[in-house]
């Protein structure tokens, strides 16, 4: 088979792997989709995504859609079409046990996180634990079932903001994650959305996406006191600084996007007087369910989806992933 491999900064090889051969409690899919994420970009463009350093050839990409080629328990039928759950979860913590992805340990499809690393989706073939496995209901298309993932962590962020009815809503950054933070907020009532970002581009895919208002950064300001509940998704701390400046009075930020793993300046101040809550949203639980089923009864976020590239050119799909004015979310197609 045929799979990508990182082997340091911007050193990516389609090159030749072994058929990999399913234990017992595997599966084995034959990948038709792979995202490409903020974190696969990392891995590529620096070598390493904050702390988490390649250190062997490392296939990256945790977003995928697939169908079953072997399951030697014989649960899952050969060509049934899959997504996957990429998360292994850590040991059990007391008063977290509805929360496993706050476990401690575990680890994480397409993550250098461990070593030796923990290889990703984006092959011919992998194999993935079968309770990671999640069959896709009849008429989703393999293309589409590739956000479920991001989608996942879009509807987790938004179900710890709590109730969004009737609220005005501000997504900061309108990036991949930042548009299907946009269809999930809408999802869960929100009307009133404003979304923020540096380019044109972004701001008119949110608009179609169910977005109220856009405000180009630079031309349009955000006026303080202005949304009851904001989702900061760029993770960059001026960004958080503007979310916390923008929340009103007893108003929830949700920090969605990855800030950089060292000190930053970020005025908290006015938290205090305005008792703000700000939340941290660290990928999903069980959402990617939820994930599934909204994109199984609806088409309106295909076009959160703006390239399919073959991942025998991978070079340039993560150079177009990396343009924002240029793409959206960018598909490897397997």
């Amino acid at each position: 088979m045929k799979a990508l491999a990182i082997h340091g900064k911007e050193d990516i090889r389609w090159e030749d792997r072994a058929d990999p051969v399913p234990a017992d409690g595997e599966v084995r899919l034959r990948v038709g989709y792979v995202g490409i994420c903020g974190s696969d970009l990392h891995y590529y463009f620096d070598g390493a995504n904050g702390e988490n350093v390649v250190r062997e050839p490392f296939t990256p990409g945790h977003e995928l859609s697939a169908v079953v080629d072997l399951d030697p328990s014989g649960r899952y039928l050969s060509g049934a079409p899959v997504t996957v759950h990429p998360a292994r979860y850590g040991t059990p913590v007391p008063g977290l046990l509805d929360r496993p992805h706050l476990h401690p340990g575990g680890d994480y499809l397409g993550s250098a996180a461990t070593f030796p690393h923990r290889q990703g989706g984006a092959a011919e073939l992998v194999i993935v634990e079968s309770h990671m496995v999640r069959a896709l209901p009849e008429g989703l298309p393999l293309r589409r079932a590739a956000l479920a993932e991001p989608l996942a962590v879009a509807m987790h962020a938004v179900k710890l903001a709590g109730e969004v009815t009737g609220k005005r809503v501000l997504v900061i950054g309108a990036g991949p994650i930042g548009l299907l933070v946009v269809g999930a907020a809408a999802r869960a009532g929100a009307t009133d959305i404003g979304v923020s970002d540096l380019r044109h581009e972004p701001l008119d895919r949110a608009v179609r996406l169910g977005a109220s208002e856009a405000i180009l950064v630079g031309r349009d300001s955000i006026g303080d006191e202005t949304f009851d509940v904001i989702f900061e998704c760029s993770g960059v701390g001026v960004s958080l600084t503007q979310a916390v400046r923008a929340a009103r009075r007893a108003g929830t930020v949700v920090q969605v996007g990855t800030l950089p793993n060292t000190e930053i300046g970020v005025n908290l101040a006015p938290m205090l007087g305005k008792e703000l809550s700000l939340i941290g949203a660290f990928r999903f639980s069980t959402e990617i369910d939820d994930a599934i089923a909204m994109l199984a009864a609806s088409d309106e976020l295909d076009s959160v989806i703006s390239h399919v590239v073959p991942a025998a050119d991978a070079v340039d799909a993560f150079a177009l992933a990396r343009d924002s004015s240029a793409s959206a979310k960018v598909l490897l197609q397997l």
